[in-house]
């Protein structure tokens, strides 16, 4: 970052910050928000967009060789008149990237001047053009466009992950419903919910939470069918930067025929697994010292001095309307081992009692208990840490929910499986781009937010930055005009864009 720009900041931290200060106010006779005499004017000589963080994610796309990896490796135009494939691609992920969500707020980009100057382009695709791009792929075109992305994967891990984080790579498996309402849609399905769409397969790398694949299938597919091609698949592209590699999934996932060829090439796996009748008969078959207390962790205590806790509304309104109620009484853990059938070697199962006490109102009605049970090949977990690590893979649900009402990238907006699939995984390379960007943060703790920030607070922060647009002979200078926490933090991760250069 230049001198100037850190002074700059700096005077409008300090402002913000001596405004923001907390003072004793008098009674005020008005009201804080006291604009009035409010007029509006057009610009005659400024162009400006609200959207200024894109340039820094443009140039990271460029800086990077995704650009060229998708025009390498994808061909679906004879001829370039005007657009390259990269064009459409980063499009539609641009539009994503910058709060579209759907295929027509590409109208409103392309008819704004200064956008298209901030990208030095003359013009860019509309909506009806997009359409038919997406309509062009067939599976193979899409299986080349995700790898695309992923070869450009390992040397952005390789580069900004240290040794001790490049140790272990966490792959999480599932499979999600994305509904939808249209009835010409080849593809689609009846759920087992009853809704009508498409369920595709999320692999996932749980250490930055990206989407390693993105594979759409009808929505009548169970959440393991097609899986394991694509589970090597991620398994061989970590591989290229991380020591060893880890898959988690739930019941679902437990795929018992390749177990023990992951075991042989030196996979870990932790699953959940069916609580069956003679995994549950072995369980009540082990001997009460064999059942160890479940510890759970506990929230870190308050710094301050700690606030009253508020009442259950909730809790008092099922025992008011004697609604039945299931309560947690404990948890013990205990383990042994066990051969699948389509397996050659025991492996070490977890199991997870619970005891319940089912009650209606203030009235105890019974106990229960429930088990639930984990399979792994892992040696070096204790039975807890087994539990809590297979636990951890929910946190696959929040990409999942970022993926659907973050960027939209599971809208479905076009008419077949496979131009749906093509759209969902250009749309998603808005979520690899905010994760590019939080591994090219130099500070742990701030490139751990960003991996973990919901994408509104991440637009909000990081690309809705009002900026003007200055072009020249040589360069395009996009000039901030607003102030935020993050703006510095911006600036000068930019800064490590401009030099970044992958081998």
């Amino acid at each position: 970052m230049k001198q100037k720009d850190s002074r700059i900041l700096q005077k409008r931290k300090h402002k913000l910050a001596k405004r923001l200060e907390r003072k004793q106010y008098p009674d005020r006779p008005q009201p804080m928000f006291a604009a009035r005499n409010i007029h509006y004017e057009m610009a005659e000589r400024i162009h400006a967009v609200d959207c200024g963080g894109l340039g820094a994610f443009h140039l990271l796309a460029h800086n990077s060789g995704l650009i060229k990896a998708i025009d390498a490796k994808v061909h679906l135009l004879k001829q370039h008149k005007p657009y390259h494939e990269s064009d459409h691609v980063m499009n539609i992920a641009y539009n994503t990237l910058t709060g579209g969500m759907c295929l027509d707020d590409l109208e409103l980009r392309r008819n704004d001047e200064t956008y298209m100057d901030a990208l030095g382009a003359e013009r860019i695709p509309d909506p009806t053009t997009a359409g038919d791009f997406t309509r062009r792929f067939s599976t193979h075109a899409v299986v080349e466009l995700m790898e695309a992305a992923n070869s450009i994967r390992p040397k952005i891990w390789s580069k900004r992950l240290s040794r001790q984080e490049r140790k272990l790579a966490l792959i999480d498996l599932d499979g999600t419903i994305a509904p939808t309402w249209g009835e010409c849609k080849q593809g689609i399905g009846l759920s087992y919910k009853g809704q009508w769409g498409y369920h595709p397969l999320v692999v996932s790398l749980a250490n930055t939470m990206e989407p390693l694949y993105l594979v759409n299938r009808p929505g009548n597919r169970v959440s393991h069918d097609g899986a394991t091609p694509w589970i090597d698949r991620a398994v061989a592209l970590v591989r290229q930067s991380f020591d060893q590699v880890c898959l988690r999934g739930d019941t679902d996932f437990a795929l018992t025929a390749n177990f023990d060829r992951w075991t042989d090439s030196g996979v870990l796996f932790a699953f959940g697994i069916d609580a069956m009748p003679n995994l549950v008969k072995i369980a009540e078959g082990l001997e009460r010292s064999c059942w160890k207390g479940l510890p759970r962790s506990k929230k870190q205590p308050a710094q301050s001095i700690p606030r009253r806790h508020p009442r259950n509304v909730k809790e008092d309104i099922v025992v008011a309307k004697k609604y039945r109620n299931i309560i947690l009484r404990d948890e013990q853990v205990a383990q042994f081992f066990y051969q699948p059938t389509k397996c050659t070697r025991p492996y070490r199962v977890i199991a997870l009692r619970k005891n319940l006490a089912v009650k209606e109102g203030q009235l105890s009605l019974w106990d229960d208990v429930r088990y639930f049970f984990y399979i792994t090949n892992v040696e070096d977990m204790s039975m807890p840490e087994v539990v809590r690590f297979c636990n951890e893979r929910c946190n696959q649900e929040n990409l999942i929910e970022q993926l659907k009402n973050g960027i939209s990238a599971l809208r479905m907006p076009v008419d077949a499986l496979e131009s749906n699939w093509a759209y969902m995984v250009m749309a998603s390379l808005a979520w690899t781009l905010k994760a590019w960007f939080a591994l090219l943060v130099r500070k742990a703790d701030q490139r751990e937010t960003l991996l973990r920030m919901e994408f509104r607070r991440f637009l909000n922060g990081l690309i809705k930055i009002p900026i003007q647009i200055v072009s020249t002979g040589r360069k395009i200078l996009y000039r901030v005009l607003g102030y935020n926490q993050w703006t510095a933090q911006f600036l000068n991760t930019f800064a490590d864009i401009r030099r970044l250069r992958l081998a």
